[in-house]
């Protein structure tokens, strides 16, 4: 399965995942002589392609992992099963991941935007998991409907077009009227969100990149995309505790869509510790085809420390 026509993935890192009668892929670079085994799990509008630059990053300090979500970067939807994609099924898929990989060895885990929400979810859901993992870093993470620093008649807006087009039916009529390429290459780099990903290209680059993006959008699952992005704006994960410090990684000032102060209320709740560090980027995620020279700046200099110790020896019981 490859889900975008050109990819930079060399094809020795990419491996199927079959689990629970869904196919994907997981990406998988290995680093023999380091210790730490990292788990990266992707944010929304995400594939393997788009967050490899991240993950080769990251890579540097141990064997990176990072697989396909149901519903995202081309893999099999949870609604394929019968199963609705929220973040509790997705915490549920991701833990059978987990011991697909890793068994009960430990390990580093990392997750991005959503991604954070759906790890730490599953943090909370199987703490058997959470004892094994040395380190947890969360990049532009939440765990709250109240972290979002949207206005108000946004969030709304995205509300009502979540619950519309959540059914298969109205999702298929999203996917072929609103997703095909033409309306797509016609219509979206004038999109709020288009514009600063887009801006400053030369007229080669915007092609390539409004290409992959298109691809990005029709190749993720619009029932899937839909419902979580509904489960973002009603997100409430701090009624239970998660005996593990998390080390946050804030896009500070230049983060469009979270807000600081209550991203950090809400995570203390949380977590039996929090640290943050402010990345160093000019916008909350790179073009949709980041290499690894782009995504440098959203691991900053105490993270990568932190990464470059061997990891601390957990006392995991069978």
């Amino acid at each position: 399965m490859n889900p975008h026509k050109v990819s930079q993935i060399p094809e020795e890192y990419l491996h199927p995942l079959n689990l629970n009668g869904l196919n994907g892929r997981f990406l998988r670079i290995p680093r023999p002589r380091k210790k730490r085994e990292i788990l990266l799990i992707y944010g929304h509008h995400a594939s393997l392609e788009r967050y490899y630059g991240l993950a080769e990053d990251l890579s540097q300090y141990g064997t990176l992992t990072m697989p396909d979500l149901p519903g995202f970067g081309g893999m099999d939807s949870l609604y394929s099963i019968g199963v609705e994609a929220t973040i509790d099924e997705l915490a549920d898929y991701l833990a059978a991941v987990v011991k697909l990989i890793y068994k009960n060895r430990q390990f580093t885990l990392a997750g991005f935007s959503i991604g954070s929400a759906i790890t730490t979810r599953m943090l909370q859901k199987y703490p058997e998991i959470a004892a094994r993992v040395d380190l947890y870093i969360s990049v532009a993470g939440f765990t709250h409907y109240s972290d979002f620093k949207i206005p108000n008649r946004y969030k709304q807006f995205y509300m009502n077009v979540s619950r519309i087009f959540v059914s298969k039916w109205s999702a298929n009529i999203f996917r072929y009227l609103i997703l095909n390429s033409f309306i797509l290459k016609s219509f979206y780099r004038f999109m709020p969100n288009a514009r600063s990903k887009f801006s400053d290209l030369s007229n080669t680059e915007y092609k390539r990149m409004i290409n992959f993006d298109v691809e990005l959008w029709q190749n993720n699952d619009v029932q899937t995309y839909m419902k979580t992005a509904r489960e973002m704006f009603l997100l409430d994960l701090t009624h239970q505790k998660i005996n593990l410090p998390v080390h946050y990684i804030s896009l500070g000032k230049v983060d469009q869509y979270f807000d600081n102060k209550s991203v950090a209320k809400n995570m203390k709740k949380i977590f039996s510790g929090y640290a943050v560090e402010i990345a160093k980027m000019k916008t909350h995620m790179p073009s949709v085809i980041a290499d690894k020279s782009e995504t440098v700046g959203l691991i900053p200099v105490a993270s990568r420390k932190l990464l470059s110790r061997p990891p601390r020896k957990l006392n995991i019981t069978v």
